[in-house]
């Protein structure tokens, strides 16, 4: 599969610059194409190597916490789920606690410490892959909840907005956790459906059903915050909560008499050889992303969608913020470059500029986080992987569409 969209995007980005050619006479679109590759192929290894220091890091913090025992005692509250959603794990694996930080990290919305804990937890699960070229039910379970972006405190989003005049930057926050929440949901039930996971166990709706509980309670206090607060309390909370898990960490090594620097530097080896993998993945998917941008062919899906709205006689307000969409699937960096362009252009606390704020906040970078964390483990066959997180995308972008009608319509 990874492989038909590779080559799509090269395709489809040659035969659109040759119409432009040919029929348009624009001469400059295959320069504009070169200079894509070219940037990007760099571009990708910058990234792979700013990763580098914080694979590092966070894999070094991980070793530590396993060797302390807390990542056991963090999971076993969630083993019972996860025994259900990947009977194949057994319990008290190593994965499990992997998968808990990173979806932790990914709920704070911090992106930095989310990825090398994902790529841990997907090291993790490959140690109990029978097909190592081929990505296993736990694995793509795994990745289309890293995909659905359970993100509980966007910050980054109101900082933004703040910046750009929003007059209340944070009015987008229950939106964001209403449509994140549908993204997910989305995303577990596609997963469920291929892999016939039984999500009416009495265990499982438990879960859910606290989930559903805690993120109400949780709008229920941002809500009554004013806007500084919620920045100021939402930043306090995710910076806290994670110091406070590697001091403890780091703590438990002590009690129990194990050397935290000996561990954290075995760990941090692993980080640095993970990053290393990392590049020649990163440098196919955005290469292969950066020529069909360059080409025009994704501003043809933004004008598609436009006459298709104009066709039905709908309000076709929402189509200025779907450029956002269409690269947020493909580029984190692309994505907030267009959220930004839409709040510029349109200002800040336009129908179109809200949308794309809460559709950036809502959805992932799906294969971003595709190529990193499968290229990680050298796997090459990720059999339903994408479509199930692409169904998630599209219920995080039609979610936020309609929300934004709803709140700002």
């Amino acid at each position: 599969m990874l492989n038909i969209i590779w080559i799509f995007f090269f395709l489809a980005a040659f035969f659109t610059a040759l119409i432009k050619l040919v029929v348009l006479g624009d001469q400059q679109v295959f320069a504009d194409i070169m200079t894509a590759m070219f940037s990007l192929a760099k571009s990708a290894f910058e990234i792979a190597l700013g990763l580098t220091g914080v694979l590092a890091l966070w894999l070094g913090i991980m070793r530590v916490g396993e060797r302390s025992g807390f990542i056991l005692l963090l999971t076993q509250s969630l083993t019972p789920l996860f025994s259900r959603l990947m009977p194949e794990v057994p319990k008290n694996h190593p994965a499990l606690g992997a998968m808990v930080m990173n979806i932790a990290a990914n709920a704070l919305g911090l992106d930095n410490a989310a990825t090398p804990l994902g790529i841990k937890a997907m090291k993790e699960l490959q140690t109990l892959n029978p097909t190592p070229e081929t990505a296993s039910n736990a694995q793509i379970l795994f990745l289309v909840i890293n995909t659905s972006s359970v993100t509980l405190f966007p910050v980054t989003v109101f900082t933004y907005r703040a910046q750009l005049g929003a007059v209340n930057p944070t009015d987008v926050f229950i939106p964001i956790l209403i449509a994140t929440y549908i993204s997910t949901l989305a995303g577990l039930l596609a997963v469920a459906a291929m892999q016939r996971i039984n999500l009416l166990d009495k265990v499982v709706m438990i879960y859910l059903g606290g989930l559903t509980l805690a993120v109400g309670g949780i709008l229920g206090y941002f809500a009554s915050l004013t806007q500084q607060q919620m920045l100021a309390q939402s930043a306090l909370i995710s910076n806290v909560i994670l110091y406070s898990l590697v001091v403890t960490f780091i703590v438990g090594a002590i009690l129990k008499g194990i050397n935290a620097y000996e561990a954290f530097i075995e760990g941090a080896k692993e980080g640095f050889q993970t990053a290393v993998t990392i590049v020649p993945y990163l440098v196919a998917m955005l290469v292969a992303i950066g020529v069909f941008r360059a080409s025009g062919a994704l501003e043809l899906l933004n004008d598609l969608a436009r006459y298709l709205a104009a066709f039905f006689r709908v309000d076709d307000r929402f189509i200025d913020a779907l450029p956002t969409a269409f690269i947020k699937p493909f580029s984190g960096s692309g994505a907030r470059a267009m959220m930004i362009d839409t709040m510029q252009t349109l200002g800040a606390d336009s129908f179109a500029g809200r949308l794309s704020c809460i559709i950036q906040g809502s959805t992932e970078t799906t294969f971003y986080v595709l190529a990193i964390y499968f290229g990680a483990v050298g796997i090459k066959n990720i059999r339903h992987a994408v479509g199930c997180g692409i169904i998630a995308d599209f219920a995080g972008v039609v979610a936020a569409i309609f929300i934004a009608y709803w709140f700002f319509g």
